[in-house]
């Protein structure tokens, strides 16, 4: 049985794939660019919302044009982040069933942290404990420095803790973090590309991870 499990945010904790692509696409009608069909958007997330508007915008582009991008990105996604996120099916219920085991639950976003800390709070409550998001003072992921900041943080042996998220960067963090990594097979990323990081765990969805989770 693990006692602490950090969880990633975007495709693991929460679908929030609606809402980034059109938070994407708002930006790119604004500034007169082509729009991507929303599924697209799966391979633009993982490494932050900076590295995304760079994914999305056309080849070519300047750092000036990724600026303006990047501020007209977060001012529509601030007052729409919620329109059509919501939490997958079973995770609420599992991490309340696993916290009543004693378990632990924290999360680590490449997300900002407010925004982080925000969707988890309307979606989660005060079930996850230890949010770290990105400008939180430490490096995004796959830097460990977060989620070892939470193992500190909770106490727990690093043998302990699993990580669970949807891309290879989420499995890269928790290889870097040297504990055990789960990865979710129901978010943004496929499982070849999961696959070859080689995770400790695959689970397909909220039921297979409570089990890993519980032993």
């Amino acid at each position: 049985m693990f006692r602490l499990v950090i969880f990633d945010l975007d495709g693991t904790l929460l679908n929030t794939i609606g809402d980034l692509a059109a938070a994407g696409n708002h930006t790119l009608a604004e500034m007169g660019f082509p729009q991507h069909e929303e599924d697209k958007y799966r391979h633009f997330v993982g490494n932050g919302i900076p590295k995304l508007i760079e994914r999305m915008l056309p080849a070519g582009h300047d750092k000036a044009t990724e600026e303006r991008a990047f501020a007209m990105f977060n001012e529509y996604y601030s007052q729409h982040k919620c329109d059509h996120t919501k939490p997958y099916p079973g995770m609420p219920e599992m991490i309340r069933e696993i916290k009543a085991h004693g378990v632990i639950c924290g999360a680590n976003s490449n997300k900002a942290d407010e925004f982080t800390k925000e969707l988890i709070r309307l979606n989660y409550g005060d079930e996850i404990t230890e949010v770290i998001g990105y400008g939180a003072g430490f490096q995004p992921k796959p830097d460990p420095g977060a989620a070892l900041e939470i193992i500190r943080r909770t106490g727990v042996k690093p043998e302990e803790a699993l990580y669970v998220g949807d891309s290879d960067v989420d499995v890269m963090t928790g290889h870097n973090a040297g504990i055990s990594v789960c990865a979710a097979l129901w978010g943004f990323r496929s499982y070849e590309e999961l696959a070859a990081q080689k995770p400790t765990f695959f689970a397909h969805n909220a039921e297979e991870l409570k089990n890993i989770i519980l032993g």
